[in-house]
């Protein structure tokens, strides 16, 4: 993604206190590089909804039991017993709901946390999973080797000894192999060419909203008429182009307002070149409250 340098993303301390308010998880001394959970543990101190954001870090979500739904960009997933959900830095996630039985683990590391001696690990070419185009849900049909590796890397973190790092790293590699061979093994789903350009439309969306602003714009990157792209989005979506487009605006005003200082006049041309108050009332009239008291709701 060519813009990433400008994403507001979270830190794992700072994206404590939108999961968390005032409570504050035990963690490791790695714990801004790599920390493992299991859900259970967490989920009676999550606070529900957790707004749209980004983190400056991958992370994956294994559930065993209950269920689990989340967000990549405009889709939301409803992460099930033996499922993985895999995520970049990049992408603009919320947590709708969890069930009160859930169960599993949640992990997250940064890209540097693999280079090590004796790695050689690029994340999204190695493990396509955590591309912005990919699926980011992953069904397992055998866990055990999984689990054993989950629990490692658990008792790797409950040791908090940091020289362990490039062990954890390669436990850690293990893990994602082992969950890449299922990715790969998954059948792919039969979708018809307009959910296949529909998807295509919602990846360009998340990459490209600060750049392009119209309809027409992503067309022709995708290389078809608006016409036909609306009609595709139409047919899988219920919406039109225009109308996801707008929801992506909305979605990230609303990371731009919670996770930056930036005025609210700045955030209105970033996103669509809006003036204050024409953003204002597009803001309002999408969610029923404005830019500001958005921004000063509680996490």
């Amino acid at each position: 993604m060519t813009r990433s340098k400008e994403i507001p993303k979270l830190n794992p301390s700072q994206f404590d206190d939108y999961l968390f308010g005032n409570w504050k998880p035990k963690v490791s001394s790695l714990y801004e590089h790599f920390h493992i959970e299991r859900i259970e543990n967490y989920k009676s101190f999550l606070k529900l909804p957790v707004l749209p954001h980004r983190r400056s870090v991958y992370f994956f979500l294994y559930v065993t039991k209950g269920f689990a739904i989340r967000s990549k960009g405009l889709s939301n997933y409803e992460v099930k017993a033996n499922t993985f959900f895999c995520l970049s830095t990049d992408q603009i996630t919320s947590l709708e709901a969890i069930s009160d039985d859930v169960e599993g683990f949640y992990c997250h590391f940064q890209p540097e946390f693999f280079n090590q001696t004796l790695l050689n690990i690029d994340l999204e070419k190695d493990f396509p999973f955590f591309q912005i185009t990919s699926e980011p849900l992953i069904q397992l049909s055998d866990n055990q080797r999984i689990v054993d590796l989950l629990e490692i890397l658990l008792a790797e973190k409950l040791r908090n000894e940091a020289n362990r790092a490039e062990i954890i790293a390669l436990y850690l590699t293990t893990l994602l192999k082992e969950i890449k061979e299922f990715y790969i093994q998954t059948p792919k789903s039969s979708n018809n060419a307009a959910s296949n350009l529909t998807q295509r439309y919602k990846n360009l969306l998340s990459e490209l909203i600060y750049d392009k602003k119209t309809v027409t714009e992503f067309a022709e990157i995708l290389a078809v008429s608006p016409n036909h792209l609306h009609k595709c989005v139409k047919t899988t979506t219920g919406k039109s182009a225009h109308e996801l487009l707008e929801e992506m605006r909305v979605l990230e005003a609303k990371v731009l307002l919670k996770q930056t200082p930036m005025r609210i006049a700045e955030i209105a041309f970033k996103i669509g070149g809006f003036e204050p108050s024409d953003f204002s009332r597009f803001f309002k009239s999408k969610t029923g409250i404005s830019p500001k008291e958005y921004r000063n709701l509680q996490d």
